[in-house]
C-alpha cells in the first residue's frame, strides 16, 4: 500500500525531470537579446528544481502517513476548467493581466470566499505582483494586450 502512494510523486518528478532536459536543450541567447538578464533556460530549470525538493518532501510526508480517502467537490473542481478557456479568452483578445484578474476573482467566488474585498485584493495585488517580479526583476516582456500597450506605449 505505502508504494501506491509514491506513485504521484514519481509522475511528478518526471514530469520534472523533462522539463529540465528540454529547458538544457534550448541553445543560450546572444547577450545583445538578453543583456544582463537571465537566460531563458535558467527560469524553468529553477522551477522544476524547486519542484523536485517540494516532491521529495510530499513522498516523505506520504510514505509516513499515507493521505485517507476524501469526499470531492465536483462544482469548484468542474467550475475551475470551465474557466480556463475564458482565461484563454481573455488573455488572446484582451490582456493576460486582465484575464488573470477576471479569472482570479471568479475562482475565488467559485471556490467559497464570500468577502469580495478578500476576492477583488487576491484578484487585483496576484497580477501585479507578477507584472512587478517580471518586468522589473527577471526584465521580461509581457504579450501586446490592452493594458500593456498602455504600459509599453
Amino acid at each position: 500500500m505505502k508504494t501506491r502512494v509514491l506513485i504521484v510523486p514519481a509522475i511528478l518528478a518526471v514530469f520534472s525531470l523533462a522539463v529540465i532536459w528540454a529547458s538544457l536543450q534550448l541553445d543560450e541567447s546572444p547577450p545583445m537579446i538578453v543583456g544582463e538578464s537571465m537566460q531563458p533556460r535558467v527560469f524553468p530549470i529553477f522551477l522544476m528544481a524547486i519542484n523536485l525538493v517540494l516532491i521529495v518532501i510530499l513522498a516523505v510526508q506520504w510514505y509516513k502517513t499515507p493521505p485517507k480517502a476524501i469526499e470531492r467537490e465536483d462544482f469548484p473542481t468542474w467550475g475551475s476548467m470551465l474557466l480556463m478557456p475564458v482565461f484563454f479568452a481573455l488573455t488572446t483578445w484582451l490582456d493576460m493581466f486582465i484575464g488573470i484578474a477576471v479569472v482570479m476573482f471568479l475562482m475565488c467566488l467559485l471556490w467559497g470566499e464570500r468577502r469580495l474585498v478578500v476576492a477583488t485584493a487576491t484578484a487585483l495585488l496576484t497580477p501585479l505582483s507578477i507584472f512587478l517580479l517580471f518586468n522589473f526583476v527577471l526584465e521580461v516582456r509581457f504579450p501586446r494586450g490592452i493594458l500593456m500597450n498602455w504600459y509599453y506605449g
